[in-house]
């Protein structure tokens, strides 16, 4: 599987186009369905590159750390990726997943885990998606002009020049698309050619002339944008991830409500005692429109255009992250994906346009260009009929084009790239342990090993003085955010006052005693039988509340009964389990046959995992902010017969969800 080169697999036709009806069913990770089943089984087998998770171990499940510090989980879990990376990618993957639905036909490209074409919307969804552009596309971008403007600074005065003259010999001599494809083809096949002609220095440090400035955070902490400081790798970004989202929603809020300010009066007075409609998570849109909305006509129409159109918005945009991705890996692939074939896949479609670059002139490129122009404007007849040809004889034509099934195929996204890890320590009974857990705010300044890095990469790539460097990294108080006009700096300004601010305490006050009050009235309403209360018991636990759990046993709530979920692996049929038994907290369930579950469901019977809640998905927001916790949540089971399954409070529900994933052999596709 990791051998390089193009391999004759590559080149068939892809099953799930050329036999869309063919269905195959698989309940282990030894019947390898896809590609990122065997790449699992055979890195958990015969790893290049060991990793605590790919040790072989006797027993039924190795614990690596979970509910451990940072500082006592083995480095690296798996071969070939640090710890802090692998935790990046199980991270973002949580906030990816929420449904999952087993496919029985083959799937595109050799890889599970697709985005399903009838993907379900939801606005939690829409904003996992628009913050996942951000971090891939967004931050990607933002790099690329900071490259560009350092070029074009001649700070750098010895690459810029080098680059200067290169382009300028090339033009003379009617070079430049041979130049540029060949500096394409040494990107993509020599991966130390990247750094060496565009060396990388942190983005937040890089000026908008190319020169050196101090971060928009007030310190130099990660290689985010604005290189605020983190705990654990990767927080920054996802924090300036969701801040975009939160600033779009506050621009588009305040849009809604008609708020301007620049006609507004001066601080004090009636309009200092009411909190700022923009700091409270509802518009009245009707009564700042200033109309009579009874007898509108138009709002039904288009609030269903727009919750309509919702759910193709946000699949394309998940599609162009997926894109991005894919380019990602091909280009700088991660074990156990191979290490060398997509990367010389991609220069070999490159290396046909450097070629024929030589022989092709300027008058003979722009003449088929206005002829395919021309073609494209007037030949509507042909085309059509075109179309009608290849829909009768390649029903479809159209998937086989698609990136994923031609260059890009078997490069996987981060999802895919994230359960393939996952399943690595499934298949040898080593479940990779979570995240670290954060706790506390992060170091105000950076630490000293970063603070070297950063210097080095300052001074170095950078081409500025030790004072210059020094300037930047001393830490500052964050300073507010500049605006190119005083009616963009005073739209974002928050008009609440004091009196404001105590009138929004008051109202958190009074929810909180609504929401203790509701809380109570669950556990009388369960205990008579009351469904929806059942699901709701223990989402908001008390503070400091023991919420250990794993890799085997989780906390969790069935028809509001406290007890435990447990995987278990030995007996011949895996299973997944739940049980009321309290001795489990201390015990565990290993070897024990005194459990009696209430319910227990195999592994390769699962058919459908959905994350759900007790709460509404806007009761759970005002759940959280008033009482300050983290509101707990549930997973559905379904099974292949139909049978539903779902467990609620679970403290760990990720983790689970992860798990269940990885352990079996079915091909998931994303809901």
């Amino acid at each position: 599987m990791s051998a390089a080169g193009v391999q004759y697999k590559d080149l068939l036709a892809v099953p799930h186009v050329t036999e869309p009806d063919k269905e195959e069913r698989t309940t282990t990770l030894t019947d390898q369905p896809t590609d990122s089943h065997a790449l699992a089984m055979e890195a958990a087998k015969a790893p290049e590159q060991t990793g605590a998770a790919q040790v072989g171990h006797k027993g039924e499940v190795l614990n690596l750390g979970w509910n451990e510090p940072e500082s006592c989980v083995e480095n690296p879990l798996v071969g070939g990726l640090r710890n802090e990376d692998l935790w990046v990618l199980i991270r973002r993957f949580n906030k990816q997943m929420y449904h999952v639905k087993e496919m029985p036909n083959p799937p595109p490209g050799g890889l599970d885990l697709n985005v399903a074409d009838d993907e379900e919307f939801s606005p939690d969804k829409l904003r996992s998606n628009i913050e996942r552009l951000y971090m891939t596309i967004g931050i990607g971008m933002i790099a690329f002009y900071k490259h560009i403007v350092r070029l074009r600074s001649w700070r750098e005065t010895r690459r810029t020049a080098c680059f200067c003259t290169a382009y300028f010999l090339a033009w003379a001599f009617d070079c430049i698309v041979p130049l540029l494809s060949a500096t394409l083809i040494a990107l993509i096949a020599y991966p130390p050619s990247r750094d060496f002609l565009f060396p990388p220095a942190p983005i937040a440090m890089v000026s908008h002339t190319g020169g050196i400035q101090k971060p928009k955070a007030g310190v130099l902490g990660s290689h985010s944008a604005t290189g605020a400081p983190e705990k654990h790798k990767g927080e920054a970004v996802e924090q300036e991830a969701n801040n975009f989202v939160n600033g779009i929603a506050s621009v588009a809020l305040s849009s809604a409500t008609g708020k301007h300010p620049q006609g507004e009066p001066p601080d004090g007075g009636p309009a200092d005692t009411v909190p700022d409609p923009t700091a409270i998570a509802e518009a009245p849109t009707e009564a700042a429109a200033g109309s009579d909305k009874k007898h509108d006509k138009t709002k039904v129409p288009m609030e269903t255009m727009m919750w309509t159109k919702m759910r193709p918005v946000m699949h394309a945009l998940s599609n162009l992250s997926d894109g991005w991705e894919r380019f990602a890996n091909a280009l700088s692939p991660i074990a156990p994906f191979p290490q060398h074939r997509y990367r010389l896949r991609l220069a070999g479609l490159v290396l046909p346009i450097f070629i024929i670059s030589w022989f092709v002139t300027y008058y003979m490129f722009l003449k088929g260009l206005t002829f395919g122009f021309g073609f494209g404007f007037f030949g509507q007849p042909l085309i059509t009929r075109g179309i009608d040809f290849l829909n009768r004889k390649i029903p479809n034509w159209q998937k086989l084009l698609e990136l994923r099934n031609t260059i890009l195929k078997g490069v996987p996204t981060n999802a895919q790239l994230t359960i393939t890890l996952l399943r690595i320590g499934e298949a040898n009974k080593a479940p990779l342990p979570p995240p670290p857990h954060v706790e506390g705010p992060p170091p105000e300044g950076p630490s000293h090993v970063e603070e070297q890095q950063m210097r080095v990469e300052g001074a170095d790539k950078l081409a500025v003085t030790d004072s210059e460097v020094n300037e930047a990294m001393a830490q500052a108080p964050i300073e507010a955010a500049e605006t190119s006009a005083s009616d963009i700096h005073a739209s974002k300004e928050k008009s609440h006052g004091k009196v404001g601010s105590k009138i929004l305490g008051f109202f958190k006050g009074t929810v909180k005693g609504g929401v203790e009050t509701s809380v109570g009235a669950d556990k009388i309403k369960a205990k008579i039988g009351d469904h929806h209360a059942r699901n709701r018991l223990g989402a908001v636990p008390p503070k400091n509340a023991d919420m250990t759990s794993g890799p085997v046993e989780f906390r969790a709530r069935y028809e509001g009964k406290k007890g435990h979920v447990y995987i278990t692996t030995k007996a011949t049929i895996p299973c997944v389990a739940f049980s009321t038994d309290s001795t489990i907290e201390k015990v565990g369930t290993k070897d024990r046959e005194d459990l009696h579950p209430l319910w227990s469901i195999p592994i390769g019977d699962i058919a459908e995992l959905k994350k759900v809640g007790g709460f509404g998905w806007k009761a759970k927001m005002v759940v959280g902010w008033a009482m300050n916790r983290e509101v707990h949540e549930g997973l559905e089971i379904v099974e292949r017969n139909g049978r539903r399954t779902k467990v609620m409070a679970m403290p760990l529900r990720d983790e689970l969800f992860n798990r269940l994933v990885a352990i079996g052999g079915q091909k998931w596709e994303s809901w």
